[in-house]
């Protein structure tokens, strides 16, 4: 289960912004990922109970921001949508190369008090 590796680096990226502002609790947190990233939003969530506990984020929510792929068709100069990841342009049938977002995971906010 890689998400508890994921979700401890989450937790020194939260904790370390918290004492920069000099916050005392962080009642939210947010996390935009692609859905390509390879992530279980479920275990995501346990790992988030889990690796918080005896933080100043513990029992603070976790919000995802799922992010579809998106390819990027040159001959067509457009972008399209990458459904599993098929990176193929539903108006030319040109195979891209170009994934411009979908394996995100990135820390996207905190609510800090």
């Amino acid at each position: 289960m890689h998400e508890l590796s994921l979700m401890d680096r989450v937790r020194e990226l939260a904790l370390d912004q918290a004492q920069r502002h000099g916050a005392s609790r962080i009642t939210s947190i947010t996390l935009r990922i692609g859905s390509l990233a390879g992530v279980d939003p479920e275990a995501l969530q346990f790992a988030h109970e889990v690796v918080m506990a005896d933080t100043i984020a513990a029992g603070s929510r976790l919000q995802l921001e799922l992010v579809a792929a998106q390819c990027f068709c040159s001959p067509c100069g457009a972008p399209f949508a990458a459904p599993d990841g098929v990176c193929v342009c539903p108006c030319c049938g040109t195979i891209s190369s170009e994934l411009l977002q979908g394996r995100q995971l990135e820390l996207a906010a905190l609510e800090l008090v």
